[in-house]
C-alpha cells in the first residue's frame, strides 16, 4: 500500500479522488460504508453527519473569505430556527459558488458584514454573529419564525432584548420592517419554540398578550410551579403540551396532578396541542377567548389584519 493509501482515513472527509487513489471504487463508495456528506465529499457511516461536520467540510474546500452564515450560522449558534438542506455562505459582492447544496449570499447586507463583530469565530469556524443572523434572515423568515428566532437569541444567551431592538432600529436594509416588527415581540424567558408560537397566535389573534415564565410561589416564597404562559390577574394559564399520546403514564399523572393543583389554588388552564396552532387556530383563539371572558376579562379583542396568514386553518 502506498503512502497516499496509508494517510487516507475515511471518517475525515474526502474526494471521489482521494477514495480511488485508496483503491475504494465508485460502486463500493454509494454503498452502505459510506455517507454523500456533501457535493463531491463523502465519510465513513461510522460518523454521525453533523451541521457542525458538514460546515466544516465546506469551508475546507473554499480558498477565500466566505463565511457561514443565515440559517447554517443560526444553527451553529444553537438558535430555533427552520432547517434548510442547504449550507449558507456569504461572501464579497461579485464572487458566487455554483455548489448545488450551498446557497451563497453577498456579504453587504444591512450595513457592511466585514465591519468588526459581524463576523465571529464559533468552535473555529468563521460565521456571522448571533444579531447578524436576525438581520440575514429577515428578509426570509416569516414574522412568526424570526421572532421563534429573536425569543432563541434571549433563551441562549446570544443577546438581550435592549440589544436586539437598538440593532434593528440601527440599521436598514432587506427585511428591516419584518425585524422590526418581530424584535419588539421577542420576549425573555421563553423556554420552547412552540411557547413563542402559541404567544404569538394569541396576540395577533387580538387577545391579551399572557406573561411568560410566570413563577407560583406559595406562603413561605419557595416556587411552587412555573407556568410557561399565563394571566396572573385572572389566574389562567395557557400551556402548550407537546407530548400528546406519546407521554407515560407517569407524566401524564403528574401532569393531572399539577392541573389539579392549579385548580384547587383558584387556577383555570388551557391546554394546548399541536393542532391547536397548526391545523385548528381559530379553535384555540375561541377556546382562550372564551376561558379569559370566563375569569372576567372585559377587553375587546383586536386582531392582526394578517393573523390568518401567519396561522392558516387547515
Amino acid at each position: 500500500m502506498d503512502a497516499q493509501a496509508r494517510r487516507f482515513d475515511p471518517k475525515v472527509p474526502f474526494t471521489p479522488q482521494q477514495a480511488r487513489a485508496a483503491g475504494i471504487g465508485r460502486d463500493v463508495l454509494l454503498g452502505p460504508d459510506f455517507h454523500r456528506l456533501l457535493h463531491g465529499l463523502y465519510v465513513s457511516a461510522d460518523v454521525p453527519i453533523t451541521l457542525d461536520l458538514r460546515a466544516r467540510a465546506l469551508l475546507d474546500l473554499l480558498d477565500d473569505d466566505a463565511h457561514l452564515s443565515h440559517h447554517t450560522a443560526a444553527g451553529l449558534w444553537g438558535l430555533w430556527v427552520p432547517d434548510s438542506p442547504d449550507l449558507h455562505l456569504c461572501r464579497a459582492r461579485g464572487r458566487r459558488h455554483s455548489r448545488p447544496d450551498v446557497v451563497t449570499h453577498t456579504c453587504r447586507q444591512h450595513g457592511d458584514a466585514r465591519e468588526p463583530g459581524h463576523i465571529t469565530t464559533r468552535g473555529g469556524l468563521q460565521v456571522s454573529n448571533p444579531l447578524r443572523c436576525f438581520l440575514e434572515l429577515a428578509p426570509e423568515l416569516s414574522l412568526v419564525d424570526l421572532v421563534v428566532l429573536g425569543d432563541s437569541l434571549v433563551a441562549r444567551r446570544r443577546a438581550s432584548q435592549q440589544q436586539l431592538l437598538e440593532r434593528v432600529h440601527a440599521e436598514s436594509g432587506p427585511g428591516i420592517v419584518r425585524a422590526r416588527r418581530a424584535a419588539a415581540l421577542v420576549r425573555a424567558g421563553v423556554d420552547s419554540a412552540m411557547e413563542t408560537r402559541l404567544r404569538l397566535l394569541l396576540v395577533l389573534a387580538g387577545l391579551p398578550e399572557p406573561q411568560v415564565n410566570v413563577v407560583l410561589r406559595d406562603e413561605s416564597g419557595e416556587v411552587r410551579r412555573r407556568l410557561d404562559l399565563a394571566y396572573p390577574e385572572l389566574c389562567l394559564a395557557v400551556e402548550y403540551d407537546g407530548r400528546g399520546h406519546l407521554a407515560s403514564d407517569e407524566v401524564w399523572d403528574a401532569d393531572l396532578r399539577r392541573r389539579d393543583e392549579l385548580t384547587s389554588g383558584g387556577w383555570r388552564s388551557v391546554v394546548v396541542v399541536s393542532r391547536g396552532i397548526y391545523r385548528e387556530p381559530h379553535v384555540t383563539v375561541e377556546r382562550v377567548e372564551r376561558a379569559l371572558r370566563d375569569a372576567g376579562w372585559t377587553g375587546t379583542r383586536r386582531p392582526a389584519r394578517d393573523w390568518t396568514r401567519h396561522f392558516p386553518s387547515r
